[in-house]
């Protein structure tokens, strides 16, 4: 692949110390972007943080006049608080944004897109957006499986999907191996995070000091698949759970598709969807298998035996890669 040279419009990566924008990083250094120019910015609290770019030592920066006004693209990787302050800064220097943090989903003008998006919806991928939106992993997998299930006649789907910790940032990740350790060795636990135990524990909401809210991510689900579908497929009823694991997004659902529908074209229709799905011998998809992947892996589908019509399916997402290497791809598309 061509790269482009230092000196050209640089690439901003706005949200840089948050674990998707570390990703998204290596991967873009694994691209035709490799030897692009790259500024590193996020908020104040994480300015001056010291990581690297392109091997080179590089500083996290605070966002400051003028730090969007020669980027070539702009990727949004922070919270969706943070994408919301900076995003009108980006739109008006003409960079072609790629918002990761849900913040730019809901608006008329933005583009969503993840891999099959196109061809799953019959439309033409637009190149003249200024804004376009990549759905979370729970968000892709789901709307994926509504799309999918279109042409089988999908009537009904309802969706179970698990988060892991790693949603919630480095601080999620420590909370949760903080408390295990605190369990396992019979000590009061900490609960800074989350505000409730998390270690060991599965829960519909955190407790209500916690500033995640589970419903917050729920409601970002329903704008990223309603964004995705449109009128092509019904919209999922969607539960989220939190799960007690460090990475990986996991999700049961349940369809009821078009009487005397076969296995095959369930399986065909879930292929053509993007998922991946192992040989029937094989382990089932978990959080940990599906660590470093960048499509969701899916279970070979079932139908209930006794609700025929009824169908059952299981599968996992890696919840920081899927979604950076998705933004990789729609940045080479881009002119």
């Amino acid at each position: 692949m061509l790269s482009l040279h230092r000196g050209s419009n640089p690439i901003v990566i706005a949200g840089a110390s948050s674990l998707l924008g570390a990703e998204l990083r290596l991967l873009l250094e694994e691209s035709r972007f490799a030897g692009a120019e790259f500024q590193l910015v996020d908020e104040e609290i994480a300015a001056g943080t010291l990581t690297e770019a392109g091997g080179e030592p590089a500083v996290i920066r605070p966002v400051e006049q003028g730090t969007f006004e020669r980027a070539a693209k702009v990727f949004f990787t922070g919270s969706a608080e943070f994408t919301l302050r900076n995003l009108a800064a980006a739109r008006a220097a003409k960079a072609k944004v790629i918002d990761l943090s849900g913040a730019a989903a809901a608006e008329d003008s933005t583009v969503s897109w993840f891999p099959k998006l196109d061809a799953l919806q019959g439309r033409k991928f637009p190149t003249d957006a200024r804004v376009y939106a990549i759905p979370s992993a729970a968000g892709t997998v789901t709307a994926s499986l509504a799309l999918g299930l279109y042409k089988t006649g999908v009537s009904r789907l309802e969706v179970i999907c698990f988060q892991p910790v790693s949603d919630a940032g480095r601080a999620g990740i420590e909370e949760l191996e903080s408390q295990t350790g605190q369990l396992l060795s019979f000590q009061g636990m900490g609960q800074p995070v989350f505000d409730t135990q998390v270690a060991f524990n599965l829960l519909d909401r955190f407790g209500p000091g916690s500033k995640h809210k589970l419903s917050v991510v729920r409601e970002r689900l329903r704008v990223e698949m309603k964004a995705c579908l449109g009128k092509r497929s019904v919209m999922p009823a969607l539960q989220l759970i939190h799960a007690p694991v460090f990475y990986g997004t996991a999700f049961s659902a349940c369809a009821e598709l078009a009487a005397g529908t076969k296995v095959e074209q369930v399986v065909a229709a879930c292929e053509d969807a993007g998922f991946v799905i192992p040989a029937e011998a094989g382990p089932a998809p978990s959080n940990v298998s599906v660590a470093g992947e960048k499509a969701a892996h899916l279970a070979k589908p079932e139908e209930d035996p006794a609700q025929p019509g009824a169908w059952w399916f299981w599968g996992a997402a890696d919840n920081i890669r899927m979604p950076a290497a998705n933004a990789v791809k729609l940045a080479e598309m881009l002119p």
